[in-house]
């Protein structure tokens, strides 16, 4: 069994600043524990939810966007046992390591220093999570369009699931390619349409790219404004129907369990589970 849990599902630039939505990525806890893209408010996002960030194998950065990286030192210093000893894995766009065309670098030097393995993401190149007791996954970047000409989504195999992420991309010929067969694929739509800006899926592309890459479920997440004013549930509803794929809108603190099917839980303060002190 595979949870994925959705620690923020807000995107977009005003969204980012007036938090109508959590911007702390998701973490998928499995043989391993991953969190991917740990945005501004992760911490909380953690403590609220009930995920200890003390309980981290690997750290997956997309790219090198303050929604995506803000809070990634941190969960590099919680991996390492308060950044007291060497520990997991952080997979991350070349930006985000080593720096962008304006040298700001997304992780710090010290905080790199506290993780054992660091990897450059390259489309193409497998990396393979070696953990303890034998527990690894891969994980497989894709490729993107965005314009962090480094970032990549991926497709992770753990546990016998397959799981996708787009990250930010806008739709391009290849792209559905790269997530064939996946048991889920989650992908970042921002707009319930195509707008003046590039960089994104909106509602139509999605359903384009579900379609086409027929996985047995979709999630769409990383939701702005726009699709917020229009109805996250409406627009995965169309998603739908228009790509014959069941797809869902994520929500802060649902939970996905991916078993011999997928089962989503909507976030209940009832049944908030904090981690131990």
């Amino acid at each position: 069994m595979v949870e994925i849990v959705f620690l923020g599902t807000g995107g977009g630039r005003v969204n980012l600043i007036f938090q109508k939505r959590r911007t702390a990525g998701f973490r998928i806890n499995g043989s391993l524990k991953i969190h991917v893209d740990p945005g501004p408010g992760t911490l909380a996002a953690c403590k609220q939810f009930g995920q200890d960030p003390r309980k981290t194998d690997a750290l997956v950065v997309t790219h090198n966007h303050i929604d995506h990286v803000n809070d990634a030192s941190l969960i590099a210093e919680a991996m390492s046992n308060y950044a007291l000893s060497k520990n997991g894995f952080l997979v991350a766009s070349k930006s985000v390591i080593d720096g962008d065309e304006n040298g700001d670098r997304g992780i710090s030097r010290y905080h790199q220093s506290k993780i054992a393995h660091v990897h450059a993401a390259k489309p193409g190149l497998p990396i393979n999570l070696s953990g303890k007791a034998g527990k690894s996954a891969i994980v497989y970047p894709t490729k993107v369009e965005h314009n962090d000409p480094t970032g990549f989504g991926f497709v992770l195999k753990i546990d016998g699931k397959s799981i996708g992420y787009t990250s930010d991309t806008e739709y391009f010929p290849g792209l559905s390619e790269q997530f064939e067969g996946c048991d889920l694929l989650i992908a970042n739509v921002i707009k319930p349409a195509k707008d003046s800006l590039d960089g994104h899926l909106h509602s139509q592309t999605a359903a384009r790219l579900f379609s086409e890459a027929k996985p047995k479920m979709a999630v769409i997440t990383h939701i702005g404004m726009k699709l917020m004013k229009a109805g996250p549930e409406k627009e995965a509803a169309r998603i739908s129907k228009a790509s014959g794929i069941p797809t869902i809108a994520a929500s802060d603190g649902m939970r996905l369990k991916i078993g011999r099917r997928i089962s989503a839980y909507p976030y209940k303060p009832e049944n908030q589970h904090h981690y131990p002190k």
